[in-house]
């Protein structure tokens, strides 16, 4: 078991999350314009604490369940990453930025420190993510770290009063080491058309 997980990249860190993180975590599970691409609602002080001090929890269970990490730059609490594991030697990815630091290689440096994490430290074979259809700056940036599409899920969250469709995507282990900045060869369509 890894504990605690302290990961430095170029411009983000990932670590444990800490109970002074449960105020911190409103701005992005308490806002709306983050929660709107979630498979949750936006949550309230009460929830949010509830949310952080359950991730502290399950940290120090064996065998450990997740990794729900912060992520931090500048040592300022700027989103969670959660690796949950789903199957043999797999792990359903899921993360949110602070709606301040989209379009900043923030995301894009928290996921290839999970890549790296999952097949380095965890021993994973595959990750995979479940993505809005409609934020095209996560899907871009899934595609450049190496992940393929799978498919869509039709009517995979219910979030704001309504159901959201999914793209799934993954990468498996032997393609973490091919992973390339470029678009996947296998289709010229956006992955949000499909």
């Amino acid at each position: 078991m890894l504990y605690p997980v302290e990961i430095s990249g170029r411009v983000v860190q990932l670590r444990e999350s800490r109970k002074e993180d449960s105020a911190a975590s409103l701005c992005v599970a308490g806002d709306d314009r983050v929660t709107r691409w979630l498979s949750y609602d936006s949550r309230s002080e009460a929830e949010a604490e509830t949310m952080i001090s359950g991730a502290m929890e399950r940290a120090r269970l064996e065998p450990r369940t997740e990794y729900y990490l912060a992520v931090t730059a500048d040592d300022q609490f700027v989103g969670f990453c959660r690796l949950g594991f789903n199957g043999v030697k797999a792990a359903k990815l899921v993360y949110a930025i602070a709606a301040d630091h989209w379009g900043t290689d923030t995301q894009r440096t928290r996921l290839k420190c999970l890549r790296t994490t999952g097949s380095a430290h965890l021993g994973l074979h595959r990750i995979s993510v479940a993505i809005a259809p409609d934020t095209n700056s996560s899907i871009e940036v899934a595609v450049k770290l190496g992940m393929q599409l799978e498919g869509r899920i039709r009517h995979h969250a219910f979030t704001n009063r309504g159901w959201r469709n999914s793209l799934l995507c993954s990468v498996l282990a032997e393609e973490w080491s091919q992973c390339s900045m470029a678009r996947s060869s296998k289709s010229n369509r956006p992955l949000n058309e499909l």
